[in-house]
């Protein structure tokens, strides 16, 4: 592993060193990005249409490669093993989140390759286990810093709403809740993935402000010591799913699956309760809420009406319903997402009360 001298000038700034951190994993998906894909078609892991979806997507995306999330975390851990200082509880908590939801996102593909079925991981398992992942992640954070047991409302100045060890289980609940938001919007070219970037640029500022003491004193935002190497994690997040985004825009080269999916959204929910702004992801993952609200509505109404609010969920297979073309209904939430997390932002400086 390169070793570099972190006691450099130029090397103790955390803004040269995000930057060099999304151009490091930018280059590495672009660049390894074709040969991935090259092996898992050789490997036939193909992409297994769930039968009751859009027909037009059964011709259009059966068979194209799935699983593209190894190359997303293969992007991300390389420039974090570079330019970060392994160490850091923060960043180390971090990588657990990302690569533990990872495996379980790997389990659920391969059992849906290997049976050739939309199926995978049994949803009583996949949960327990996310759950169990994000309890221990949620109470490391709690009993290394009780601080987190107070969270941040946006809008109101030096006001906290205090949860105490409740933390645990609200933070756990973000992180789970966060990781099957971002798995269910994962229906559509490029959807999951650029709302994801866009959402992570948004979190690799807020985590930027709370590292330096200046700009959160400024800011009247919570000063997180040591979480600048989350920073490294986010810019290197951002620098991947950008490097993604150019196999997997429409139409799509390659799917990143579950084991992209559910790690991506983990590590979302992750980074928004260690920069101290978990309230805001309802906004800034706004596109990720509203797919998953969507589901849960469909069934519900169904259950309990045997009635169907949206021709089909997620929300995004009823706008293809309406005849909406994929990559319109895309691009269009990709700036429904863009301005909510420019209106995210402005929380940084704007106070009503």
């Amino acid at each position: 592993m390169l070793n570099f001298n972190f006691d450099a000038v130029f090397f103790k700034y955390i803004t040269f060193r995000a930057s060099y951190a999304i151009i490091l994993s930018l280059i590495l998906s672009i660049a390894f990005g074709g040969t991935f894909i090259r092996m898992l078609k050789k490997m036939k892991i193909g992409q297994v249409v769930r039968d009751d979806g859009p027909k037009s997507h059964i011709n259009e995306k059966k068979d194209i490669p799935t699983m593209g999330g190894l190359l997303v975390l293969f992007s991300v851990i390389i420039p974090v093993l570079v330019l970060t200082r392994l160490f850091n509880f923060y960043l180390f908590t971090g990588i657990s989140i990302l690569l533990g939801f990872g495996i379980i996102g790997f389990i659920d593909d391969f059992l849906k390759i290997r049976r050739r079925s939309s199926k995978g991981l049994k949803g009583k398992y996949k949960f327990g286990i996310q759950s169990l992942i994000a309890v221990i992640v949620s109470a490391a954070l709690y009993f290394h810093d009780k601080s987190f047991g107070t969270v941040v409302i946006p809008f109101v100045k030096d006001y906290y709403f205090n949860f105490g060890v409740y933390f645990i289980i609200f933070s756990a609940f973000i992180i789970v809740g966060s990781s099957n938001a971002v798995n269910l919007t994962d229906g559509l070219d490029g959807l999951a993935i650029g709302v994801f970037a866009i959402a992570i640029a948004g979190y690799l500022i807020f985590s930027y402000a709370s590292s330096n003491y200046k700009f959160a004193n400024y800011l009247s935002i919570p000063y997180i010591k040591n979480i600048g190497d989350v920073v490294i994690l986010c810019a290197s997040l951002f620098g991947a799913s950008i490097g993604f985004l150019w196999f997997n825009s429409y139409p799509a080269s390659v799917f990143m699956g579950d084991t992209g999916s559910i790690s991506l959204g983990a590590i979302l929910g992750y980074v928004a309760i260690v920069s101290r702004q978990e309230i805001l992801l309802v906004i800034i993952g706004f596109v990720f809420v509203m797919e998953a609200l969507s589901v849960i509505f469909q069934v519900g109404s169904y259950k309990l009406r045997k009635k169907r609010i949206f021709k089909m969920a997620p929300i995004h297979h009823h706008f293809e319903m309406e005849g909406i073309p994929e990559s319109k209904i895309v691009i269009r939430l990709w700036i429904i997402s863009l301005i909510l997390t420019i209106f995210a932002l402005s929380t940084l400086k704007l106070r009503i009360f």
